[in-house]
């Protein structure tokens, strides 16, 4: 079992920054890629970002692409978000989801574990 925690959500003004991090516990972190998924107030969740179990390949959602970089520390056990440039339309609640599997992927149904998410609310 793979539990996970985020932190970091909060409010911001757009334009400003925030990092999002996901500590996961487990002996599996380090074998597992990571992704980050967000839903919209009235939209379904969409994928953000996913990065592989040795950081080697990291993927982005259009619509963050160059203002999102994602992270992993495999000592730590934790996976970071850093959102920089940030948008009214980036609100949401981000969670933190982890495969069983080493490989990145950018659907949400090739993740096994979830965790509950935090806020993010960016006011323009």
């Amino acid at each position: 079992q793979v539990q996970l925690v985020e932190s970091g959500g909060g409010w911001v003004q757009a334009g400003g920054s925030l990092r999002l991090s996901c500590a996961a516990s487990g002996r599996t972190f380090s074998t597992s890629a990571m992704g980050w998924f967000r839903q919209s107030p009235g939209k379904e969740r969409e994928f953000v970002s996913t990065v592989s179990a040795s950081a080697a390949y990291k993927y982005y959602a259009d619509s963050v692409k160059g203002r999102f970089t994602i992270s992993r520390d495999n000592v730590k056990n934790t996976v970071y978000l850093q959102m920089d440039r940030l948008k009214p339309e980036d609100t949401g609640v981000y969670f933190c989801a982890a495969r069983r599997y080493s490989t990145a992927n950018m659907e949400e149904q090739m993740y096994a574990y979830w965790g509950q998410g935090t806020q993010v609310t960016v006011s323009s």
